[in-house]
């Protein structure tokens, strides 16, 4: 697999297109972080980790309004493998006025756009989030 966070995104937004409640996702550091960001923010429900031996895979419970719409309006990867996107402290977008989250890869991490903003950290833009 080239990009496993682009793989991700994919699975989760496939899940909410089918109106799913659960999503399974080959599970990495990476994508349990983007996970834990995803639930701090209020975009899914929860996450856990399961292991079955050498294999790890991460089930995400998907978050959906009282009107059965998802509360995840969309998810697109921004930095790929073939097109690599850095940013400075300065230059991190803000998702339509602040409604959405950018997730970036820092020096400190994997955070929201926010956060290394107060931080004054720029770092490589890996998705937003509306």
């Amino acid at each position: 697999m080239t990009d496993p966070i682009s793989d991700m995104l994919t699975r989760i937004r496939n899940a909410l297109i089918a109106k799913h409640k659960t999503v399974g996702i080959p599970a990495s550091g990476i994508k349990v972080e983007v996970a834990k960001l995803l639930k701090e923010e209020g975009y899914i429900s929860g996450y856990r980790v399961n292991e079955d031996g050498f294999i790890k895979t991460i089930n995400l419970e998907l978050k959906y309004s009282e009107e059965h719409d998802s509360i995840i309006r969309e998810i697109k990867r921004i930095s790929k493998p073939g097109r690599r996107v850095y940013v400075k402290k300065n230059e991190i977008p803000r998702i339509r006025g602040g409604l959405g989250i950018t997730l970036l890869s820092t020096s400190k991490g994997i955070m929201t756009g926010s956060r290394a903003r107060s931080l004054g950290i720029g770092g490589e833009l890996i998705c937003t989030v509306l």
